[in-house]
């Protein structure tokens, strides 16, 4: 189902491959909403450094609004890390004087909080870029290519699509909503499918596998099996063209949300030998502009594009 993607997270990329203009409005709207605490919005750390060397008054401002909100979450886990110290010189002490399983459990959970404030900062401060500073799971926000006005368009958007009219608790109620199988997309996603298309470039994607379907064995009796997740990349080294789905919500009171899906479909017999039933769709450069100017009166012209898919060799190695 996709569950997580290495995408390309800068904005310029798709400027330059495509000739698209970035909705710099929408981009600063998230920023703020998420600097002011209004909306959650988990952004990839790639998407935040595209804005690192901005070039005009709205990429400062945007700019200015991301050191804004480091500097706040650098204060606050500064804060968990004295508060956690604290608990584990506690933890320590007590244990010193008379072991007990709630001091051995609070000891391990200081522990692992206090690694984990230390490696958050550590990334806010890191300049270096890594490969997972681009990955993106449900819940992240990521760059979409759609056309709006006739016009090619780079707007951010959250990965798990929330269609327009829907209740806020859809989300909740349906936690798939990142992925729209082909095969329901004259159903389930009707009111998007001939309407509102968009395109996101992928590296590579992850997905939960059992472990014993990558061993290609049976489990034995009483045998529970493990979860491994693993990362697929196309051999020859190519971006993929995945298409999706996208819409914009609004509600009294609510601030408006952009959310896409991406279309999956069977995979290939390598996906398949791997352990995974699903696999994203990557659509050929050539079909671009007819997927991102559906006719929703001739949905076979789209069904057609998702047929003729780039058909890579998937590779697939344990995901560090």
């Amino acid at each position: 189902m996709c569950y997580s993607a290495q995408i390309e997270a800068d904005y310029k990329r798709f400027v330059r491959m495509f000739g698209a203009t970035i909705d710099i409005r929408e981009f600063a709207r998230l920023y703020w909403e998420r600097t002011e605490g209004r909306l959650k919005a988990k952004i990839p750390k790639a998407m935040d450094d595209s804005f690192a060397s901005p070039q005009s008054d709205e990429e400062r401002e945007i700019k200015r609004l991301i050191d804004e909100y480091n500097a706040a979450q650098t204060t606050s886990l500064e804060e968990e890390l004295f508060k956690q110290r604290a608990r584990l010189v506690a933890a320590e002490r007590t244990l010193q004087t008379k072991p007990t399983k709630a001091a051995t459990e609070s000891k391990r959970i200081a522990g692992d909080k206090i690694e984990a404030a230390l490696r958050r900062i550590d990334d806010i401060k890191r300049t270096a870029t890594e490969p997972r500073d681009s990955r993106i799971f449900p819940g992240n926000y990521a760059p979409v290519l759609i056309q709006e006005g006739g016009q090619l368009v780079v707007r951010p958007m959250r990965y798990q699509c929330r269609i327009a009219g829907k209740p806020k608790n859809y989300d909740a109620r349906f936690p798939g909503t990142y992925n729209a199988r082909l095969d329901s997309l004259a159903k389930f996603w009707a009111p998007l499918f001939g309407y509102s298309h968009g395109i996101v470039i992928v590296d590579s994607f992850y997905e939960n596998v059992a472990k014993s379907k990558t061993e290609g064995r049976m489990l034995a009796d009483g045998e529970e099996d493990e979860n491994v997740v693993l990362q697929f990349t196309p051999r020859d080294g190519s971006r993929m063209l995945v298409a999706c789905l996208w819409s914009k919500w609004s509600a009294p009171g609510e601030p408006d949300l952009y959310s896409f899906a991406a279309i999956t479909d069977e995979p290939p017999p390598e996906v398949a030998e791997a352990g995974h039933d699903r696999c994203i769709v990557s659509i050929k450069p050539e079909h671009v502009a007819a997927w991102l100017n559906p006719n929703p009166q001739d949905l076979a012209a789209q069904y057609a594009i998702l047929e003729d898919k780039v058909r890579p060799y998937y590779e697939h190695r344990l995901a560090a």
